[in-house]
Protein backbone atom coordinates (compact mmCIF):
# COMPACT_ATOMS: atom_id res chain seq x y z
CA UNK A 1 0.00 0.00 0.00
CA UNK A 2 1.38 3.41 -0.95
CA UNK A 3 2.01 6.05 1.73
CA UNK A 4 -0.35 8.45 0.01
CA UNK A 5 -4.01 7.50 -0.28
CA UNK A 6 -5.84 9.82 -2.69
CA UNK A 7 -9.20 8.68 -1.34
CA UNK A 8 -8.46 10.00 2.17
CA UNK A 9 -7.69 13.47 3.49
CA UNK A 10 -4.24 14.89 2.88
CA UNK A 11 -1.69 13.96 5.53
CA UNK A 12 -1.29 17.64 6.44
CA UNK A 13 -4.98 17.87 7.39
CA UNK A 14 -4.66 14.91 9.76
CA UNK A 15 -1.32 15.73 11.36
CA UNK A 16 -1.54 19.52 11.57
CA UNK A 17 -1.32 20.97 15.09
CA UNK A 18 -3.80 23.64 16.22
CA UNK A 19 -2.79 27.06 14.95
CA UNK A 20 -2.33 29.89 17.45
CA UNK A 21 -2.34 33.45 16.09
CA UNK A 22 1.22 34.73 16.16
CA UNK A 23 0.33 38.18 17.47
CA UNK A 24 -1.02 36.91 20.83
CA UNK A 25 0.86 37.44 24.07
CA UNK A 26 1.80 34.39 26.12
CA UNK A 27 -0.93 35.19 28.65
CA UNK A 28 -3.50 35.36 25.84
CA UNK A 29 -2.35 31.94 24.64
CA UNK A 30 -2.82 30.49 28.13
CA UNK A 31 -6.23 32.05 28.73
CA UNK A 32 -9.44 30.02 28.39
CA UNK A 33 -12.73 31.43 27.07
CA UNK A 34 -16.02 30.19 28.51
CA UNK A 35 -18.16 28.51 25.84
CA UNK A 36 -20.92 26.88 27.88
CA UNK A 37 -21.83 26.16 31.49
CA UNK A 38 -24.07 23.48 32.99
CA UNK A 39 -25.20 23.76 36.62
CA UNK A 40 -25.45 20.35 38.24
CA UNK A 41 -26.46 21.27 41.79
CA UNK A 42 -27.03 24.34 43.97
CA UNK A 43 -26.47 23.88 47.69
CA UNK A 44 -26.69 26.20 50.66
CA UNK A 45 -23.22 27.65 49.96
CA UNK A 46 -21.79 26.00 46.85
CA UNK A 47 -22.92 25.69 43.24
CA UNK A 48 -21.46 22.81 41.25
CA UNK A 49 -21.19 23.16 37.49
CA UNK A 50 -19.32 21.89 34.44
CA UNK A 51 -17.84 24.60 32.20
CA UNK A 52 -16.76 24.12 28.61
CA UNK A 53 -13.77 26.33 27.77
CA UNK A 54 -11.72 27.05 24.67
CA UNK A 55 -8.09 28.12 24.29
CA UNK A 56 -6.74 30.44 21.62
CA UNK A 57 -5.65 27.43 19.53
CA UNK A 58 -9.25 26.18 19.39
CA UNK A 59 -8.72 23.30 21.83
CA UNK A 60 -11.76 22.73 24.07
CA UNK A 61 -11.96 21.14 27.51
CA UNK A 62 -14.44 20.61 30.33
CA UNK A 63 -13.76 22.02 33.81
CA UNK A 64 -15.49 20.91 37.00
CA UNK A 65 -16.16 24.04 39.09
CA UNK A 66 -17.35 24.61 42.65
CA UNK A 67 -18.67 28.18 42.76
CA UNK A 68 -18.26 29.88 46.15
CA UNK A 69 -19.20 33.43 47.25
CA UNK A 70 -15.88 34.03 48.99
CA UNK A 71 -14.70 33.96 52.58
CA UNK A 72 -12.69 35.70 55.28
CA UNK A 73 -10.12 34.57 57.84
CA UNK A 74 -8.83 36.45 60.86
CA UNK A 75 -5.50 36.39 62.68
CA UNK A 76 -6.60 37.73 66.06
CA UNK A 77 -3.92 38.61 68.63
CA UNK A 78 -4.85 39.49 72.22
CA UNK A 79 -2.98 41.95 74.49
CA UNK A 80 -0.84 39.11 75.88
CA UNK A 81 0.43 38.21 72.42
CA UNK A 82 -1.68 35.07 72.09
CA UNK A 83 -3.41 34.04 68.88
CA UNK A 84 -7.08 33.10 69.11
CA UNK A 85 -7.71 29.73 67.43
CA UNK A 86 -10.69 27.41 67.31
CA UNK A 87 -10.88 23.62 67.34
CA UNK A 88 -13.72 22.11 65.33
CA UNK A 89 -14.57 18.84 63.64
CA UNK A 90 -14.30 19.04 59.86
CA UNK A 91 -16.34 16.32 58.20
CA UNK A 92 -14.50 16.30 54.83
CA UNK A 93 -11.17 15.94 56.67
CA UNK A 94 -12.61 13.38 59.07
CA UNK A 95 -10.90 14.95 62.07
CA UNK A 96 -10.73 17.89 64.46
CA UNK A 97 -8.63 20.76 63.11
CA UNK A 98 -7.06 23.75 64.83
CA UNK A 99 -7.77 26.89 62.80
CA UNK A 100 -7.88 30.67 62.85
CA UNK A 101 -11.44 32.07 62.89
CA UNK A 102 -12.99 32.17 59.42
CA UNK A 103 -16.27 32.09 57.57
CA UNK A 104 -18.14 32.40 54.31
CA UNK A 105 -19.45 35.69 52.96
CA UNK A 106 -23.21 35.86 53.22
CA UNK A 107 -25.30 36.56 50.10
CA UNK A 108 -28.60 38.42 50.35
CA UNK A 109 -31.17 36.04 48.81
CA UNK A 110 -33.37 38.92 47.67
CA UNK A 111 -30.75 41.12 45.99
CA UNK A 112 -27.88 38.70 45.37
CA UNK A 113 -25.49 41.22 46.96
CA UNK A 114 -22.49 39.64 48.68
CA UNK A 115 -21.50 40.75 52.18
CA UNK A 116 -18.60 43.19 52.63
CA UNK A 117 -15.48 41.18 53.65
CA UNK A 118 -14.52 43.41 56.60
CA UNK A 119 -18.03 43.27 57.99
CA UNK A 120 -17.97 39.50 57.64
CA UNK A 121 -14.62 39.33 59.43
CA UNK A 122 -15.97 41.31 62.38
CA UNK A 123 -19.01 39.04 62.54
CA UNK A 124 -17.03 35.81 62.33
CA UNK A 125 -14.53 36.88 65.01
CA UNK A 126 -17.35 37.59 67.43
CA UNK A 127 -19.35 34.47 66.58
CA UNK A 128 -16.43 32.05 66.79
CA UNK A 129 -14.33 33.53 69.61
CA UNK A 130 -16.64 35.83 71.58
CA UNK A 131 -14.32 38.79 70.99
CA UNK A 132 -14.38 42.09 69.15
CA UNK A 133 -11.42 44.04 67.84
CA UNK A 134 -10.80 47.79 67.80
CA UNK A 135 -7.98 47.54 65.25
CA UNK A 136 -8.34 45.87 61.85
CA UNK A 137 -5.89 45.52 58.98
CA UNK A 138 -6.40 43.77 55.67
CA UNK A 139 -3.32 41.63 55.01
CA UNK A 140 -3.97 39.95 51.67
CA UNK A 141 -6.39 37.80 49.70
CA UNK A 142 -5.84 34.51 47.90
CA UNK A 143 -7.54 31.68 46.00
CA UNK A 144 -8.01 28.67 48.28
CA UNK A 145 -8.24 25.98 45.57
CA UNK A 146 -8.03 27.59 42.10
CA UNK A 147 -7.93 24.27 40.29
CA UNK A 148 -11.65 23.75 40.85
CA UNK A 149 -13.13 26.39 43.18
CA UNK A 150 -13.93 30.10 42.84
CA UNK A 151 -13.46 30.79 46.56
CA UNK A 152 -11.30 33.86 47.21
CA UNK A 153 -10.42 34.44 50.85
CA UNK A 154 -9.53 37.79 52.43
CA UNK A 155 -7.16 37.66 55.41
CA UNK A 156 -7.31 40.20 58.23
CA UNK A 157 -5.18 41.02 61.27
CA UNK A 158 -7.26 41.95 64.33
CA UNK A 159 -5.86 43.61 67.45
CA UNK A 160 -6.91 45.42 70.62
CA UNK A 161 -9.30 42.58 71.42
CA UNK A 162 -11.96 42.70 74.09
CA UNK A 163 -14.71 40.27 75.07
CA UNK A 164 -18.05 40.91 73.38
CA UNK A 165 -20.74 42.29 75.69
CA UNK A 166 -24.10 40.77 76.54
CA UNK A 167 -25.48 40.92 73.00
CA UNK A 168 -22.71 38.71 71.65
CA UNK A 169 -23.43 36.79 68.48
CA UNK A 170 -22.72 33.09 68.91
CA UNK A 171 -21.67 30.38 66.44
CA UNK A 172 -24.06 29.02 63.84
CA UNK A 173 -26.37 26.25 65.01
CA UNK A 174 -24.41 23.63 63.05
CA UNK A 175 -21.04 24.66 64.55
CA UNK A 176 -19.44 23.27 67.72
CA UNK A 177 -16.23 25.15 68.57
CA UNK A 178 -13.59 25.19 71.30
CA UNK A 179 -11.58 28.39 71.77
CA UNK A 180 -7.81 27.95 72.14
CA UNK A 181 -5.23 30.64 72.96
CA UNK A 182 -1.62 30.06 71.99
CA UNK A 183 1.35 32.44 72.30
CA UNK A 184 1.99 33.52 68.72
CA UNK A 185 5.44 31.92 68.54
CA UNK A 186 3.99 28.60 69.75
CA UNK A 187 1.22 28.81 67.17
CA UNK A 188 3.71 29.44 64.37
CA UNK A 189 5.92 26.59 65.61
CA UNK A 190 2.90 24.26 65.69
CA UNK A 191 2.24 25.10 62.05
CA UNK A 192 5.85 24.43 61.07
CA UNK A 193 5.74 21.07 62.90
CA UNK A 194 2.69 20.03 60.90
CA UNK A 195 0.33 20.18 63.87
CA UNK A 196 -1.87 22.74 62.10
CA UNK A 197 -3.01 21.27 58.81
CA UNK A 198 -5.43 23.98 57.69
CA UNK A 199 -4.10 26.03 54.76
CA UNK A 200 -5.65 29.41 55.62
CA UNK A 201 -4.33 29.14 59.17
CA UNK A 202 -0.81 28.44 57.92
CA UNK A 203 -1.00 31.45 55.60
CA UNK A 204 -2.24 33.66 58.43
CA UNK A 205 0.33 32.50 60.96
CA UNK A 206 3.22 32.96 58.54
CA UNK A 207 1.99 36.49 57.79
CA UNK A 208 1.87 37.15 61.54
CA UNK A 209 5.38 35.80 62.07
CA UNK A 210 6.73 37.98 59.28
CA UNK A 211 5.06 41.03 60.81
CA UNK A 212 5.99 40.48 64.47
CA UNK A 213 9.55 39.37 63.78
CA UNK A 214 10.15 42.73 62.08
CA UNK A 215 10.48 41.44 58.54
CA UNK A 216 9.77 43.34 55.38
CA UNK A 217 6.33 44.94 55.44
CA UNK A 218 6.12 45.15 59.22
Amino acid sequence: MSQSDPSGPPASAVDAAPVVPSDLTFDERLAERLIASEVLYRGRVLEFRVDTVERADGHRARRDVAAHPGAVAIVAVDPEGCVLLVRQYRHPAGRILLEIPAGTLEVDPATGITEDPEGAARRELEEETGHRAARWERLTDFWTAPGFATERMTLYLAGELRPADGDRRGPDEDEALQLVRLPWREAVAAGLRGEIGDAKSLVGLLWLARRLEGGEGS
